[in-house]
């Protein structure tokens, strides 16, 4: 992910003080812990402003109203009672070539400013603090100590002080290209690096772009540069500085990242780069201004890249906590199949006694063991004795025993069974988790506040558990109908137009099998393999054919663990005949007057390459 840099900034702030500057701020959320979204009314209508001090995607843009959910973050609270009602009358990078973003408000758009939100994007660094009109910090995303920082700390209370200045010399396009050449061939290093190094506001992203631009390897040493490379490259450098200069930009997608410059000339048009005027002639442009807008082209570039990022940590999160769960669930398992073997030589025990009475002449004191035949199968067998001990009493001994393994049995059935349906549960969220792509984040998360519900792991506000039992007091919850149910599962057409569901998680599972069900639908799975619940719906006196009935079921097959399989056997029945036992976990289900259809999963994967 590609990180928002000096010239991304520019765009931004120039955007923005068009599109929200005079402003009312009317709500303040945050979403997640990075990131905190600020409602502003104009005279127009109402947008939603991004401020995001992530350590890899720091950034400011309009985008989208934030998800609905709770927000338990005291920073974001503390800004709403302190600016709510205030007008936002600029949005300005502190200086042309810092990357801090100063959001001022005030009273009216004419009055002195009361407050500045700043917005520091710098890496890791990164951070949003709220400061009053004397300069006092109110309120920090992050705060500082005096020992986590003796140049710059940042607390409540405390005087807000900008970062120290660059030192790198200050980008011009009034700098002739024999000063410019000469300062980047002054150290002899790669022309990357060099460039990176000698001035502000370059990121590692705008050498990238201008190198493309300039068709210039950037492991190149400046010494081995060719006067016509230099050229071209002081050309791209003059082109980004008149784009920062007009305010005109170009944004669209470029390797690993995004640029904002223009993009190099299509292949056989040499060097040559597309200049606003060139791309207004071929009708890239509009009287040189950019499209789409950097604001949109952000929002999505970040929405999808921070998306990715999420979708990644939870996705291990969840999959490391279902392994370990897994392996130490496995170990106890282990452990009472042991022990239950053990107690299958309960009536061993009984035989030995019973024998050792019935021969109860032939023991002698001192004896170790004693060799009888045994009374079913004729053949001999050694009985060991405790010399200390009778035969009466060794007897006696062999019956506890024999009691003792009886008593473990009786205790170690149901534990074990307890432990293997816990077992089943987790294949069952491990086999949804592995089925999920990365544009599925909802049902990523719906999975994770599953887990934490059950205890699998921490609930924390970001993921609060979204089940039946969260709606509050019981007139919502008794209101509620099927419709305001309707979960975000896939959903797919068989050959004569019906709609085949698949459950994305046990919630939607759940949801699909005992509420959304109706008495004509068909429910599926793969049968006695974890995988999702599926569900042919089919409406009052229609009747689904054997290419329906086919078509639902290589859904059930394609969604489920035996995926890679050729065929799979799938269950049907009708949903009254699935139930939920008393006490299961979500997704697990029972069912009968089940028939038995071959799904075959590789017809999907063919459809879907």
């Amino acid at each position: 992910m590609q990180p928002a840099d000096l010239t991304t900034l520019v765009a931004l702030t120039h955007e923005l003080n068009i599109a929200c500057v005079p402003a009312r701020l009317e709500q303040v959320h945050q979403s997640d812990r990075h990131t905190i979204h600020l409602q502003l009314r104009t005279l127009e209508k109402k947008q939603w402003l991004l401020l995001s001090w992530h350590p890899q995607a720091a950034r400011l843009h309009l985008s989208a109203p934030p998800p609905k959910q709770p927000d338990t973050f005291t920073f974001s609270q503390q800004i709403l009672h302190q600016v709510a009602g205030f007008a936002l009358v600029s949005v300005q990078l502190t200086s042309p070539w810092e990357r801090v973003v100063d959001l001022q408000f005030a009273k009216r758009p004419d009055d002195e400013v009361q407050w500045h939100l700043y917005l520091e994007v710098m890496g890791k660094y990164s951070n949003a603090i709220l400061v009053n009109a004397n300069g006092e910090i109110v309120t920090a995303a992050h705060q500082v100590s005096s020992k986590q920082s003796r140049v710059r700390p940042i607390q409540t209370g405390g005087r807000y002080e900008l970062p120290p200045a660059l030192l790198e010399a200050i980008p011009s396009l009034s700098e002739s290209f024999d000063a410019w050449r000469d300062r980047l061939i002054l150290i002899p290093k790669e022309i990357k690096r060099n460039l990176l190094s000698n001035y502000r506001g370059v990121s590692s992203s705008l050498v990238r772009s201008l190198l493309a631009i300039s068709n210039i390897n950037g492991d190149q040493n400046v010494a081995d540069l060719k006067l016509s490379e230099w050229e071209a490259l002081y050309q791209a450098w003059r082109m980004w500085l008149t784009c920062i200069d007009q305010k005109q930009f170009y944004p669209h997608l470029e390797g690993k990242g995004y640029a904002l410059t223009p993009s190099p000339s299509p292949a056989g048009e040499g060097n040559q780069i597309l200049t606003p005027l060139l791309l207004r002639e071929k009708g890239l442009g509009d009287e040189g201004k950019p499209s789409p807008s950097v604001n949109d082209f952000c929002d999505r570039y970040y929405s999808q890249q921070t998306g990715q990022v999420a979708f990644q940590q939870l996705h291990q999160q969840i999959s490391q906590a279902i392994q370990n769960q897994l392996a130490k669930l496995s170990i106890k398992e282990n452990e009472f199949l042991e022990r239950l073997q053990l107690s299958t030589q309960a009536d061993d025990f009984k035989d030995k006694a019973d024998l050792l009475m019935a021969h109860l002449h032939l023991w002698e004191i001192g004896m170790k063991e004693i060799k009888l035949t045994d009374f079913h199968t004729e053949k001999s067998v050694v009985i060991p004795l405790d010399p200390t001990l009778n035969a009466q009493q060794n007897a006696q001994s062999f019956y506890k025993k024999h009691q003792k393994q009886k008593r473990a049995a009786l205790a170690i059935a149901p534990l074990l069974e307890a432990v293997q349906q816990e077992i089943a549960y987790l294949e069952q969220v491990a086999t949804a988790v592995s089925l999920l792509e990365q544009s599925e984040l909802s049902a990523l998360q719906e999975i994770r506040a599953e887990l934490a519900q059950q205890g699998y792991l921490k609930v924390t506000a970001e993921y609060a558990p979204r089940t039946k039992s969260n709606s509050k007091g019981g007139k919502n919850k008794s209101n509620r109908t099927k419709q305001e149910e309707i979960p975000d599962c896939h959903r797919f057409t068989t050959p004569n137009g019906f709609e085949v569901w698949v459950g994305r998680n046990n919630y939607q599972n759940d949801l699909i099998s005992f509420r959304i069900a109706g008495e004509y639908d068909l429910w599926l799975h793969a049968q006695e393999i974890s995988g999702s619940h599926v569900l042919l719906r089919l409406p009052a006196g229609a009747i689904a054919d054997d290419q329906d009935l086919q078509t639902a079921a290589n859904y059930a097959a394609y969604y489920s663990r035996a995926r890679q399989s050729d065929q799979v056997p799938v269950v049907c029945t009708i949903p009254k005949y699935v139930f939920k036992p008393k006490g299961a976990k979500p997704g697990m289900v029972v069912y009968t007057h089940e028939k038995i259809i071959w799904g075959q999963p590789t017809d999907l994967r063919v459809e879907q390459t």
